[in-house]
């Protein structure tokens, strides 16, 4: 484990109390998860830390984690990546994962570096707010959710954004990282 991360000993996960590697990047996951749960209004059990997915690109197949699924009345409402560096590279990556987590497109998407968050419209893509202080509030996003189109994703553009994640965040991923490899 750790790759190019230091390892800084063990952290209580701030959602599920389960025992992680503390690490730089874990330590600004669990800032966002303690801001979701005190300035934005979300129950814990709204927020599903650590989502593993497996992705196919033709024969090729890879694991990932997505950091953050958010629910909102029984739906996945927003995800969020999590990221060192630039946030405008992650935009189609995290809007391809948006695509491929449930058979629908989830209306918010948000990457994040940490210290800085643009939010992304689902449907279109396009940024709607920088900032952790634009990340909807739990009841602004549900009221988007009665606005939104949870339009399913077809096979063949699940298919495409299956691609898009791989070639990001496998093949072009950081061969230090941990939270992401080759499976097949």
């Amino acid at each position: 484990m750790g790759g190019h991360h230091l390892i800084l000993g063990e952290l209580g996960d701030f959602i599920s109390g389960e025992m992680l590697t503390d690490t730089h990047d874990e330590r600004y996951r669990q800032k966002i998860a303690r801001f979701l749960v005190a300035e934005k209004g979300y129950a814990k059990a709204d927020i599903h830390p650590r989502n593993l997915m497996i992705v196919t690109a033709g024969n090729r197949k890879g694991r990932l984690m997505l950091d953050f699924a958010v629910t909102v009345d029984d739906r996945t409402a927003m995800v969020i990546k999590y990221g060192p560096g630039s946030l405008v590279t992650r935009y189609r990556p995290t809007l391809a994962i948006s695509r491929l987590v449930v058979p629908y497109q989830i209306p918010v998407v948000v990457v994040t570096n940490g210290e800085s968050a643009d939010i992304l419209d689902g449907e279109t893509g396009k940024l709607i707010g920088s900032g952790f202080d634009r990340v909807p509030h739990r009841k602004n996003l549900g009221q988007r959710l009665k606005r939104a189109n949870f339009s399913p994703i077809s096979s063949k553009r699940a298919e495409m954004e299956a691609r898009i994640v791989y070639a990001f965040e496998i093949d072009g991923g950081c061969p230090c990282d941990d939270t992401a490899c080759r499976i097949a």
